[in-house]
């Protein structure tokens, strides 16, 4: 069982940045792949970026490509996401997910667990 825990998220400028935090629990953490998604509403929740429980491997939607950067701090049980040169588009709520034995999957059937969310509101 993993419980996940979302934070950071705010209102920032366009061109701003933000680093979102997903606290971990779970003493089989560092077994998990992680991702991050976003949704708006009325639209499915899309994929933003992930990271193998092994750390070596990341995935990131074009979108977001050379923008946003994912990674892991095992030691705290935490996976980040750092966001620069916000856009109004990224505005949505963020979502952090863990996937056993995940190798930075990007597909939202493979995450077993979620957390809460986080609202990222970017103002132009």
């Amino acid at each position: 069982q993993v419980q996940l825990v979302e934070s950071g998220g705010g209102l920032v400028q366009a061109g701003g940045s933000l680093r979102l935090s997903c606290a971990a629990s779970g003493r089989t953490f560092t077994r998990y792949g992680m991702g991050w998604f976003r949704q708006t509403p009325g639209k499915e929740r899309e994929f933003v970026a992930s990271i193998a429980w092994t750390g070596g491997i990341t995935n990131y939607a074009d979108s977001v490509k050379g923008r946003f950067t994912i990674s892991r701090d095992i030691a705290k049980n935490t996976v980040y996401l750092e966001m620069n040169s916000l856009a109004p588009e990224d505005t949505a709520v963020y979502y952090c997910a863990a996937a056993w034995l995940g190798r930075a999957t990007m597909s939202k059937s493979s995450y077993s667990y979620w957390g809460q969310g986080t609202q990222v509101t970017v103002s132009s």
